[in-house]
């Protein structure tokens, strides 16, 4: 009995402690979505199509897939002869299209055929083109389209903006199922860029709404700055006596019920209400806090700064930190990002001019390094062999002559500095690998295409470069294409051409697609098929989100980028509207990424 005992004494100890070990292992992974396929199809040309879906963070190194088809009523009948190991992408050549024609995928793991994934159809006679269409309601012009998983189906939904006054949000499913929609009231018919109302949403740089599943229960969260009158979406109206005060609303995402609320710090309020940015960024390392930028103009000249964190536990939503500017020398910018800059797990936030750790502490400044006030900033892998991220910025109107600069997002220290011959607001700047010639990213604002490790010009000829707006993956290499105004271009290192002159892919508007606002499509980031980006604009109704997905196959096999955290984070981000980056090169002699640290929470369906 002794002995039975002491090995039932081993065995529960050594049980307790792998308990113990994988719980400390799990607490450190980053709950994310547990996403589906998102299987998509689009005709290629009069006898193909192309099919995608998505390889996820999560899935092995081994994993194969077969593809079916069923036409019409017909039942599935699988297209490869055998397992599809590179691209997820797959063009059927064989396909009806005067029929209706229904895809899905079957994973292969370890030579067994797993459960099939979501399926999708195609409608019989469907245009020749790059796009999915998805009918919204009648109702004013759309500035911004947020995506997350509102109704647990592993696939995702959206919440746009209606620029009407007063403004409004609605809900949809991924299929155009309307689910509800907010009226924020009085307080958002001021629609000043500047000085915007206590309510008011997506003017200027502002945008004041994110989506994001805070609680990690499998559905996503609405979060929206909100004051006295706004009416969500199951009816009811929020108030409050001062017009002045706001609140961190968070919003059932299936229904637009009111789930909690907490008051916005009233630090700055003698000087009118605050307008706000919102994203997310994991800053401890394991939970999604809402990052929320607070700005208000100090009389008529400067501006009063504040930044906080927010957590949201199912019930409650508190404030985990709160940090104002002061008078320390740290420039903003029209972008925020939050990303993990030094590899500890832990998302720092940052500004064009400084960087806070996760605790709201600041991590360094960069006004007394030189820099000012900027348009754009970028971080990223720029140089594959360098540890850590790095960042490059453009300046306007720096007193020191300051165009651009390259510097190390980990500690803020510039690489190089380019300086011109009179003070002048640069306006945009990009970074992405768009040359196989030089090893890591390539950055450009007006000045040319510098390789950011080097800092060597890649075309000597300055004037020959793409507009520096934004980037978008889109064929089937692992260089970067270009969004121009609507306009998808390739820049051709062999044969180099002015901004207007690019070899040109594909344009939005050839399948009636319009900008949201200005040169900007409403979103832009991998949200259907393999790793390559989709763009969402509207029709010229307002009653169609055009979503954009690639017609052009890929043997490149990457996990879907809306597992990369950095990435992830910064489909949160509004502002002026910028590229999202992964945390590990993708360019052009790229390694394998490695597996994200991360979990799936539960699908909820």
């Amino acid at each position: 009995m002794a002995l039975l005992n002491f090995y039932y004494l081993r065995y529960t100890t050594l049980l307790l402690t792998c308990i113990l070990l994988f719980c400390g292992l799990t607490a450190s992974q980053r709950p994310m979505e547990k996403l589906g396929r998102g299987v998509v199809a689009v005709r290629q040309s009069n006898t193909a199509v192309l099919v995608t879906w998505r390889l996820l963070g999560l899935d092995p190194d081994t994993i194969g897939f077969n593809i079916y088809r069923a036409t019409g009523s017909g039942s599935p009948l699988k297209l490869n002869p055998n397992p599809l190991t590179a691209g997820t992408n797959f063009l059927d050549g064989t396909a009806a299209p005067a029929e209706t024609n229904t895809y899905h995928v079957r994973p292969i793991i370890n030579g067994a055929e797993q459960p099939a994934s979501g399926a999708f159809t195609l409608p019989a006679n469907n245009p020749i083109e790059p796009v999915l269409r998805i009918p919204i309601r009648d109702g004013g012009p759309v500035k911004f389209v947020w995506v997350g998983d509102l109704d647990g189906d592993g696939e995702y939904d959206f919440v746009i903006d209606r620029q009407t006054s007063p403004q409004k949000i609605e809900a949809y499913t991924s299929k155009g199922r309307f689910l509800w929609d907010m009226d924020l009231g009085p307080n958002s018919v001021n629609q000043d860029n500047i000085e915007p109302g206590s309510s008011t949403i997506d003017v200027g740089h502002w945008d004041g709404v994110t989506v994001y599943d805070f609680d990690s229960d499998g559905r996503a969260e609405v979060a929206v700055r909100i004051s006295n009158g706004v009416r969500f979406g199951d009816g009811k109206t929020f108030s409050i006596s001062n017009n002045n005060n706001q609140f961190i609303a968070i919003l059932d995402g299936l229904t637009g019920a009111l789930r909690a609320s907490a008051q916005i710090p009233t630090d700055y309020i003698s000087d009118g209400p605050l307008a706000a940015r919102f994203g997310v960024g994991y800053l401890d390392g394991v939970r999604p806090h809402l990052v929320t930028y607070f700005k208000n103009r100090i009389g008529s000249g400067d501006f009063n700064l504040m930044m906080c964190a927010w957590t949201f536990n199912g019930s409650a939503v508190s404030m985990a930190w709160k940090w104002l500017r002061g008078n320390q020398n740290a420039p903003d910018g029209h972008n925020t990002r939050s990303a993990d800059v030094d590899g500890d797990g832990k998302d720092e936030i940052s500004e064009i001019g400084f960087t806070l750790n996760g605790d709201g502490t600041v991590r360094y400044l960069m006004g007394p390094k030189g820099i000012v006030h900027g348009d754009r900033f970028h971080i990223a892998k720029m140089d594959p062999n360098r540890p850590g991220l790095q960042g490059y910025g453009v300046q306007q109107d720096n007193p020191s002559l300051l165009l651009e600069y390259y510097y190390d997002a980990r500690d803020g220290n510039v690489q190089w500095r380019h300086q011109g011959t009179a003070v002048g607001d640069v306006g945009r700047g990009s970074a992405a690998d768009i040359d196989p010639r030089f090893p890591g990213m390539e950055v450009w604002s007006f000045s040319g295409i510098f390789n950011a490790r080097s800092n060597q010009l890649t075309e000597p000829d300055t004037n020959l470069r793409p507009w520096p707006h934004l980037n978008l993956w889109w064929d089937g290499d692992n260089l970067a294409e270009l969004y121009n105004d609507g306009k998808i271009e390739k820049w051709d290192w062999l044969n180099p051409k002015q901004t207007s002159s690019l070899p040109r892919i594909d344009n939005i508007r050839t399948y009636g697609g319009i900008n949201t606002h200005g040169p900007n499509p409403a979103f832009i980031g991998d949200i259907l098929g393999d790793w390559r980006e989709e763009v969402i604009v509207t029709n010229a109704a307002f009653n169609q989100l055009l979503i954009f997905t690639t017609d052009i196959p890929s043997d490149i096999r990457l996990y879907t980028l809306a597992h990369n955290p950095s990435y992830r984070n910064g489909m949160t981000f509004k502002g002026y509207l910028q590229s999202h980056h992964v945390d590990y090169f993708l360019g052009n002699g790229m390694s394998t990424p490695p597996r994200p640290n991360i979990r799936g929470r539960k699908v909820i369906i």
